[in-house]
């Protein structure tokens, strides 16, 4: 494996371990609650008998674990969209620009 290979791969290890050390740290005893929680409670408050078209296949075991992921996706995509921005920015700048044509 190539040392910049080992670089990156050691950068990406240390921002999961940047989220996943404090929640496993909080123990579920965090307050923080998203919005999908407060449309349920909303949603039970207006209609009883409302029954959901499905249940998650894993539930998150608090709802600092459910932050922690949605905080962890956004990482990610960020990341990616970065990478794909400097991509496309490094190849503009290493193809070289047309030469003037010439004025008789």
């Amino acid at each position: 494996m190539s040392r910049r290979r080992l670089v990156t791969v050691l950068l990406v290890l240390a921002v999961v371990a940047l989220f996943a050390v404090p929640l496993l740290m909080d123990g579920g005893s965090s307050d923080f609650t998203g919005t999908d929680n407060q449309a349920v409670t909303a949603i039970q408050e207006s209609d009883p008998g409302y029954e959901p078209w499905f249940t998650s296949v894993l539930p998150p075991l608090s709802p600092s674990v459910e932050s922690g992921l949605f905080a962890l996706q956004a990482a990610l995509g960020g990341g990616v969209l970065g990478y794909v921005i400097g991509r496309l920015r490094g190849r503009r700048s290493s193809t070289p620009a047309p030469e003037p044509a010439e004025q008789p």
